[in-house]
Parts: structure tokens; sequence; C-alpha cells
């Protein structure tokens, strides 16, 4: 068993991750510990890993995952399945449905004084809109608010046994949601959870396993995810007036700084691979079997492809951002996702609000496996 290099539950690590990590990659970039095992926090290293999908598999998960923890030539198979569902023109279709969600929300801020972004905004925007995207009732909201707090505190305590009461519970909301939507014999439905029980995978019907895994999924990574990055980009916006003054001006530079500012700060930490065969990374000799955590919110801001990782700039080179992955598993949803960010900040841009940082409220960051701001106090100026 190799010796422990770091811990990353312990309080320093938790109190700042995007600093700890920054410290980890110029110290130890290939580290290991009891909880994360293997940890990549270089760009090349985590680049390496995304391409060589034979040497890190990613079947690292105990429980089926759809298509996440699958390898070729499974993985290709769902895939297939799964793409159209993120399709321009599917994107097209919901962005008015996603943009009156927005609008809604921005209206119902106060145009002045001060709020508390993440659960008022951010988790709402993202419940919301992943409720709407899927065809699921306003009524799952809240279930699925609570749901995702007892799914980070699960895996952050490693508690086996909570994490799969966490699981059974979220395959219950689906099971009764997909019995639903086969006792419909009025109609047939077309959002997406039923569009899902018409697809085929080598000539079958998707079982009610494998659907439930490809929303859990979806739901895991898009509801964390979703309410993070509207946090950061808030905070970052709030604690810049010149950056959000050019923006309200120039709306079609929001794509680019979207991303710029994601980069800089990750809403996504890490995610996992398990080695097939014996492999040296970074000088270290990793055994066949080994668990790997990727560590996205590092590498993305490795000096040795962006220098100063804190600067932003809007002419970097696209391709060497990690925000939605790399290779075959590059992330499906990554058009869904920049549609329904660029909306909601188009939004929250419009017309004559300003965000400002509220002195001496300072934020209360996330802890792993979350990102960005657990609370975050803001102002509102017009």
């Amino acid at each position: 068993m190799p010796q422990d290099d770091w811990d990353p539950r312990s309080e320093a690590v938790l109190d700042d991750q995007i600093a700890s990590y920054d410290e980890m990659r110029r110290g130890c970039p290939v580290a290991h510990s009891e909880y994360l095992h293997w940890s990549l926090f270089r760009h090349e290293d985590v680049v390496r890993a995304l391409h060589d999908h034979r040497t890190f598999s990613n079947a690292a998960s105990s429980h089926p995952s759809v298509p996440n923890g699958m390898d070729p030539p499974q993985h290709t198979l769902y895939r297939r399945v799964i793409e159209p569902y993120f399709s321009a023109q599917r994107m097209h279709a919901f962005e008015p449905v996603c943009r009156n969600i927005a609008v809604s929300l921005v209206d119902d801020l106060p145009a002045e004084g001060e709020i508390e972004l993440m659960a008022s905004f951010a988790e709402e925007f993202a419940l919301q809109a992943q409720s709407a995207f899927l065809g699921w009732p306003a009524q799952l909201n809240e279930p699925l608010r609570r749901w995702t707090r007892k799914n980070h505190a699960a895996t952050l305590a490693r508690d086996r046994k909570a994490m799969e009461e966490v699981a059974f519970e979220f395959d219950g909301y689906i099971r009764a949601l997909l019995a639903q939507r086969r006792a419909d014999r009025d109609g047939t439905p077309t959002d997406i959870t039923a569009c899902l029980l018409r697809e085929r995978v080598a000539d079958r019907l998707l079982n009610d396993e494998e659907i439930i895994s490809i929303l859990r999924n979806w739901t895991v990574g898009e509801l964390s995810t979703m309410s993070a990055s509207v946090g950061i980009l808030a905070h970052y916006l709030a604690a810049r007036p010149a950056l959000q003054e050019q923006l309200r001006g120039q709306p079609s530079l929001l794509p680019a700084a979207i991303d710029e500012i994601l980069r800089i700060h990750a809403p996504l930490i890490a995610n996992r691979r398990i080695t097939t065969s014996e492999v040296d990374v970074g000088g270290r000799r990793l055994a066949a079997g080994e668990r790997v955590t990727l560590m996205w919110a590092s590498a993305n801001r490795d000096e040795a492809v962006f220098g100063d990782p804190d600067e932003f700039r809007l002419d970097r080179d696209p391709s060497k951002n990690l925000l939605y992955g790399a290779g075959i598993h590059v992330c499906p949803g990554a058009p869904l996702a920049r549609m329904e960010l660029r909306v909601i900040l188009e939004e929250l841009l419009r017309g004559g609000r300003r965000l400002e940082l509220v002195p001496g409220k300072a934020p209360v960051n996330a802890v792993y496996p979350a990102s960005g701001f657990a609370a975050l106090p803001l102002r509102i100026t017009s």
C-alpha cells in the first residue's frame, strides 16, 4: 500500500479546495490518499488518462453506470442512444422554455438589497431547468434538492450504506415516473423520460435499470454542476464590476467568458478511472486495478498550459479547456449546460441590475464532492 501524500478531507483542503489542489499540482502532481486513492493534478496526466481509455478504464463504479461507467464497445452503443438528446435541434427547441424559467427567477429577485444566491436562485434554476428538460413535475424539485444534499454528504463521508440508501431513494422517484409514462394511454408522451422508454440498444428496449442509471447520471451531474456554475459565475462578476459591465454591453462574449471563468474555478472537482494494467504516471508506478481520480479543478489551472491560472483571457485555445472533459467520454450534455448558463447570465445581466459583493459577509465554500459555494451573499443594486 503506497504511503499517503495528502488528506483530501482535511479541514485545510476543504476550506479552499482550489488553492489546495494548486499546491498539490506544484508539489506532488501524482498523489496517493486513502480517500481518493491516486489523484492526477497535472493537465498533461489528466489528458493522457482521458485519451487512453484502454489503460484508464471508466468501469470504476461498483454499481452499473450508463454510459459513464462503461468502456467501448459497450460505451459506444449507449452513447449513440443518448447523444441525440443534446442535439442542436433539441437545444433550439428547449431554449425558450429555459429562458422563461430564467426570466421568472430573475424577476423574483429584489430590485435592491441583499440576497443569498445559492438556495434562492442558483439551486432553483438548476432544479427547474432540469425538471423541464426531462419532463418531470415541479413537485419533484424539493425532494431532488434534499436528495442532492444527502448524496453529497454520503459521498464525502464515504458512507456506503448511506450512498446505497440515497441511490435507492432516487430509483424510487424514477420508477414512479416511468410507471406514470407507461400508464398514459390517452396519448404518447414526448418528453425525454418517456422517449427513453422507447429507445433500443442491441436490438432490444432499454430496461428500467438502464434508464434509471442514465437519468441518475444526468441528474447528479446537472443539478450539482449547474447550481455551482451559476454561483461561481455570479460571484466572479460581482467581484469584477468592469467585466460585468463589459459582458452586459457585449453579450456575444458570454460563451467564451463562461468557459474561462469555469476554467479558473471548476464547478466539477473530479472524475474517476481504474487502471487495467501497470502504468507509470509522473514517475509513480500504479499497479493494475488502482483507482484514479482525475482532478479537473487542478488540471484546468495548470501553469504549464495556461500560464497564470487566475488570469482571465477570452483568447485561450478552447481545446485545452477540460471543463467538459475530452476524448470518448467528453460530456454529452455540454450543449445543454452551455445554453442554460448563457441564458441565465443573459437574463441576470439584462437591464440595470448589478451584482455586488457584501462587505463583511464572505461566501461559504462548498466541500467535496461539490464545488463553488454553499452560501453566497450578494447585493443587488440598480
